[in-house]
């Protein structure tokens, strides 16, 4: 199993902790959108990043790489057992694109203007800290266990500081902080970073 990785992107990175949540042995070949490898042209019709080859098959969307791996490998579990509990995580997904990817991939492509970029980041701040109590009722979000959902949420809690978004520590986002550090602390996680992800931390500390 091949997987082409995008180092910043945290499509890519839900990706690689779904990978190390499973223990699979996989190639994590890193590249960027301005250093294609020539190999990805003839495997991915649109070209992009990520992708995940398993011998024949070829996958170039991050929701179904993960939907795909956590039934290629299934424990442990990562998404739950019951339909009705599965299609809930489903749109938990989904809103989580629609609501917050929008704003995370506005701010860290950079090409809008300086106002609309501020405008990303108050909404997205503003709507962290809102939903901040959901997450004092269960360990995870929605969930007594570890999900996919959790896989799509932690890269972009990881991107905060990168994104310029700094979370108030009140007793309102205590649940949301205590989380995030439930999720970081977690080995997959830490297994999952990249170089560059690991820098976007360590330059707090510096």
């Amino acid at each position: 199993m091949t997987f082409f990785s995008d180092g910043n992107s945290h499509y890519s990175h839900r990706v690689r902790i779904v990978l190390a949540e499973k223990g699979v042995t996989v190639d994590i070949i890193e590249a960027d959108s301005s250093n294609i490898p020539e190999e990805l042209t003839d495997l991915n019709p649109y070209n992009t990043l990520p992708t995940l080859l398993d011998r024949e098959l070829v996958l170039y969307e991050s929701k179904v790489m993960m939907e795909y791996l956590d039934e290629r490998f299934p424990h442990p579990p990562l998404l739950p057992v019951y339909p009705v509990a599965r299609g809930a995580s489903r749109q938990y997904i989904y809103r989580i694109e629609r609501d917050w990817c929008v704003a995370v991939d506005a701010i860290a492509n950079g090409t809008a203007s300086a106002k609309t970029l501020e405008k990303h980041r108050k909404e997205l701040r503003e709507s962290l800290v809102a939903i901040a109590p959901i997450f004092g009722e269960k360990p995870y979000f929605m969930s007594d266990e570890f999900t996919l959902v959790d896989c799509c949420l932690a890269p972009i809690l990881w991107r905060l500081p990168e994104l310029g978004i700094e979370l108030p520590n009140t007793k309102q986002t205590k649940p949301l902080l205590a989380y995030m550090d439930l999720l970081f602390g977690r080995e997959s996680f830490q297994e999952s970073l990249s170089e560059q992800e690991k820098e976007m931390r360590e330059l707090l500390s510096v």
